[in-house]
This record gives structure tokens, C-alpha cells and sequence, in this order.
């Protein structure tokens, strides 16, 4: 199976890279094909420019924007990993999504309808955050994040969500936290739709 991975985070000590190679180590044990684009590393550009916004209305992307269209199209399964940052993504994460998930590769409208154009392709969400659970929970937080991501911009653009996984206490995780989590990540690539 074809897995495109899209990870942002800047250190490469962190959590989140962490998470990462466990994932990698994951699917490379299925023998699945794997590619992967650290946003950081690619200094991509998250910037949604207006010439990016005249060329979508135009039904064209700029050449940095297509390669990754390319990858997306190539893939069967899409990981995003990244932590939440002031409620949100990653300034670089909403940008590359601001920017390749664009009109007429992402999602369209027809006769005012909107229609996910990436359907058939399977997301798995891996995100860290530094309140608990219960914080997240008490404010309402937790389905806020799950709303605007999965259903907001992953759904939205046809994607099949399979599991959004969240990491609570990131900045003071213990090992014992980290193995957990880690037979976590493996038992959601073992199930049955990513093993086809």
C-alpha cells in the first residue's frame, strides 16, 4: 500500500518526531511503500499568496504546488502528524493545506454543491498537545479540534478518516507514556483497511 506521511514539526528531538519514526518503522515491518514530506526540512512555504489565489481561480498551481498534488494523487493513505498549536495546526501545516489543497484538485463545487475530490483515499490524524485529555474535554476543546480538522478540511476534501489519534501532556511525556503510545500508533496501521 502507498502511505504519503506529512509531518511539521521544526525539532527534530521532539515528541512529534518521535511519533513519526514509529510510524515509519510501522509500515516498513508491512513492507508498505512509503514517502514522506517534512515541511520543515523542504522549507515549504506556507504562504497563500494572491498570484497562488489568481492561479486556482485560473485552475492553475505553481510548480512547488504541484509536486506535492502529485504526491498526494500517488498515495492510497495519508498520515498528518503535527502538534496543536494555539488550538489549531502548525502555521506551515495550514498553509500547505491553504495551498495544495486547492479548488478543483481538493474539493469543488457543482451547481453549489460542494464535493470532496480526494475520496477513496484514507487519513490517519497524529496529534500531540500539551493540556490533558480531561482539560480538553472539560472545555469542549477535544470535539472542537475533531470538528474543524476532520470534518472541516480532511472530510471536507473526501478523505475516509480512519483514526485522529491526539497525544495529551506533550511537553512532559513519560516513557511509559511514549511505549503506550507507540502500541498505539502500530494497532491503528494493523487494522484491517490499512492491510489491503
Amino acid at each position: 500500500m502507498k502511505h504519503l506521511l506529512i509531518y511539521a514539526h521544526p525539532n527534530e528531538n521532539s515528541l512529534n518526531h518521535n511519533l513519526l519514526q514509529q510510524v515509519i518503522a510501522t509500515l516498513q515491518s508491512g513492507h508498505h511503500e512509503i514517502r514522506i514530506r517534512d515541511l520543515y526540512q523542504m522549507n515549504f512555504d506556507p504562504v497563500l499568496s494572491l498570484t497562488d489565489m489568481q492561479e486556482q481561480r485560473a485552475g492553475k498551481v505553481s510548480e512547488d504546488i504541484l509536486v506535492e498534488q502529485d504526491f498526494i494523487s500517488w498515495a492510497d493513505q495519508i498520515t498528518f502528524i503535527y502538534p496543536i498549536w494555539w488550538t489549531g495546526l502548525p502555521a506551515i501545516m495550514k498553509g500547505y493545506i491553504d495551498r495544495v489543497f486547492s479548488y478543483g484538485f481538493a474539493y469543488r463545487y457543482d451547481q453549489g454543491v460542494q464535493k470532496g475530490l480526494l475520496k477513496g483515499k484514507k487519513a490517519l490524524i497524529i496529534n500531540t498537545h500539551g493540556k490533558s485529555h480531561e482539560e480538553y474535554a472539560k472545555t469542549g476543546m477535544n470535539t472542537a479540534l475533531s470538528l474543524t480538522s476532520d470534518q472541516g478540511i480532511f472530510a471536507y476534501c473526501g478523505f475516509e478518516i480512519i483514526q485522529h489519534l491526539f497525544f495529551d501532556k506533550a511537553d512532559r511525556t513519560s516513557a511509559e507514556d511514549l511505549e503506550i503510545w507507540k502500541k498505539q500508533i502500530t494497532a491503528a496501521y494493523s487494522q484491517p483497511v490499512f492491510n489491503h
